[in-house]
């Protein structure tokens, strides 16, 4: 399949170190960026690609196949449409947008100009979520009624980049609960609750988060509560991942290597594997009996495959950008019910 030809907003830890990693990963072809300050660093990476000053010098390039925005959040919503007017493909990073408004009119105008809008919610290709769904698929935990996944950090002395400092468009809540809201909606279904509570202990924007999340009930009268933490002033991180159901427990006691004192389960595992066993992801638990459970076959890298074949072979979109209007929804209440002290409903 010909490879794309892209064309990136933003050369630093999304545009350099995700999208342009996953483009060459996956065989694709990055053709220009958009960068205020690393064209030495898209010149040694890409010496064919044209380093541009702004986003209409990269939309007035021929022969795009697909314009993938990483730039800043903040710049997200005025970067997306720029490029939907242009009549170019888009591979937004995440979040859409900083509210439900703007996310959803993007939708609109994407679905005016032919849907060629998608959004790189790139944690469902994780091993951890493709395990896990894996799981639920076949049965194993029985009926579940609680999710719990955690996203935090040990780091008194934070960065100092606008995803710390900018409190409309930076902060946790922002960047790892788009992620975690989405992968809860993608296992569980919408929600219709909304708890939350939100600090900013060391920046200007929130590093202290917790959703309390309950999804809408199934034909049963059924429904799962999540619970999803994120933070970066936790000095004992994790278990990563625990779903309670009435047939046992799924655990992940550690994620990327994150540093955290439950990882000494992963380690012991690791150190007896034998030869020819499967890499355990996490653990089936029933009170005191513990059991591996091989990993999910899958990475970040299928998303950028699927992009290719969404755009050459008419393949699916890889991310309906619908769903980013209901994760935007749900953090919009999440603000709401963090500064009123009162449970948001969703209709």
């Amino acid at each position: 399949m010909e490879p794309l030809r892209i064309g990136l907003i933003g050369y630093g830890g999304a545009g350099r170190g995700i999208h342009a990693r996953l483009a060459r990963e996956t065989g694709q072809e990055v053709v220009a960026v958009v960068t205020r300050h690393r064209g030495d660093q898209v010149r040694a990476d890409w010496p064919d690609a044209r380093v541009l000053p702004d986003v209409e010098a990269l939309l007035a390039e021929a022969g795009l196949d697909l314009v993938v925005v990483a730039s800043p959040t903040g710049e997200h919503a005025a970067h997306v449409r720029a490029a939907l007017e242009a009549d170019v493909p888009v591979l937004a990073d995440k979040p859409l947008a900083t509210t439900r408004v703007q996310a959803a009119g993007l939708v609109r105008l994407a679905q005016e100009r032919g849907g060629r809008l998608t959004v790189f919610q790139n944690r469902r290709w994780d091993p951890e979520q493709l395990t896990l769904k894996g799981l639920l698929d076949a049965g194993t935990l029985g009926r579940v009624h609680r999710f719990e996944r955690r996203w935090e950090r040990y780091r008194p002395e934070p960065q100092r980049r606008w995803k710390e400092e900018d409190p409309v468009s930076g902060g946790l809540l922002l960047d790892l609960g788009t992620h975690l809201v989405d992968s809860a909606v993608q296992l569980f279904g919408p929600v219709r609750r909304v708890h939350a509570e939100l600090r900013a202990l060391t920046t200007p924007a929130p590093d202290d988060v917790f959703l309390a999340l309950e999804h809408a009930p199934d034909d049963d009268g059924h429904h799962v509560v999540s619970h999803l933490w994120a933070g970066g002033l936790v000095g004992a991180p994790g278990p990563r991942t625990r779903v309670l159901g009435e047939r046992g427990a799924y655990l992940v006691t550690s994620f990327e290597g994150e540093p955290t004192p439950f990882a000494v389960l992963d380690d012991a595992q690791e150190a007896g594997r034998r030869p020819g066993e499967p890499v355990h992801e996490g653990w089936l638990v029933r009170g005191a009996e513990r059991t591996p459970v091989p990993r999910a076959a899958g990475g970040h890298g299928d998303l950028y495959r699927a992009l290719q074949a969404w755009l050459r072979a008419d393949g699916p979109r890889p991310v309906d950008p619908a769903d980013a209007v209901a994760t935007a929804r749900v953090l919009d209440a999440a603000r709401v019910a963090a500064e009123t002290g009162v449970a948001q409903l969703l209709g």
